[in-house]
């Protein structure tokens, strides 16, 4: 397991989606290390399980979407806690369907949460870390973000924004003293999963990757100065099959996803048999 890196014993961490899953974890291996967490959901009973895990973990209900919320809440950590020293940003929802079955207020909740909200979060601790010019912000793309897939076409949507937002924004702070990791996990073994009711084919013989892997591989791109991290056996791989052959993945995609008929199209046909 490899130890968080750059973060200074009795430092502060902000940790959005910290109620399940990848936020809940990085939680408790900062905590773990010694590190201040503030861990920020708007799931009251996994935040109160997160706060179980470690003496150093407070607990913040907070809608990521809500932008003034989140200024907010960025204030009072600095001004209570002390400064923030990382930010991991591992809010996500991911309800699943094909894009002409997926109700529009449904895709537009993905945009407020997975990037909106992300974009929320990093704004407002960039300021006070800028003023430092000290500080490591952690985004959870995906490898959905690379590689758009039938039923994900929304969260996939949202990932790809994230993936391209925080790479520019890797790019501006470098020489200011703030690293920005992007990692984008393939699909890792989460609560999260639970949300993705209506699946490719396929989709459950893909193998689940472990999160402790995912969180190493966080710390080691931290530790390198990179802008992503590609977590699992054959992730990268897959990320220059989307970039260099497109039409073969999108060959494999479609044997992988089964039929795409939207409901729309095919209860009609359904209703006139019955």
């Amino acid at each position: 397991m490899a130890a968080p890196v750059g973060v200074p014993r009795g430092s502060v961490a902000v940790i959005t989606g910290a109620g399940s899953g990848m936020g809940q974890l990085s939680a408790q291996r900062l905590a773990a290390a010694g590190t201040e967490v503030v861990a920020v959901d708007v799931n009251d009973a996994g935040l109160a399980t997160t706060a179980r895990l470690a003496p150093t973990i407070r607990t913040e209900l907070c809608d990521v979407s809500d932008g003034a919320a989140v200024a907010d809440l960025v204030r009072r950590v600095e001004s209570d806690v002390g400064p923030i020293h990382r930010l991991v940003n591992a809010a996500a929802i991911a309800p699943t369907a094909l894009l002409a079955d997926q109700p529009l207020e449904e895709m537009r909740r993905l945009v407020e949460v997975n990037f909106l909200g992300l974009m929320a979060t990093t704004t407002a601790v960039l300021d006070n870390m800028l003023a430092r010019r000290r500080g490591e912000i952690v985004q959870y793309g995906s490898l959905a973000g690379w590689l758009p897939t039938p039923y994900f076409g929304t969260y996939s949507a949202t990932k790809a924004a994230v993936v391209s937002w925080s790479e520019t924004l890797h790019h501006e702070m470098a020489g200011l003293g703030i690293k920005v990791v992007c990692v984008c996990p393939p699909v890792v073994e989460t609560p999260l999963l639970d949300q993705a009711v209506e699946r490719p084919a396929r989709f459950d013989q893909l193998p689940r990757l472990g999160p402790e892997e995912v969180l190493d591989s966080v710390e080691d791109a931290l530790a390198a100065g990179r802008c992503f991290a590609f977590p699992g056996r054959g992730t990268t791989a897959t990320w220059r099959m989307r970039r260099w052959a497109p039409a073969l993945m999108w060959r494999n995609l479609r044997a992988f996803a089964g039929d795409l008929t939207p409901r729309r199209a095919r209860d009609p046909v359904e209703q006139q048999v019955s």
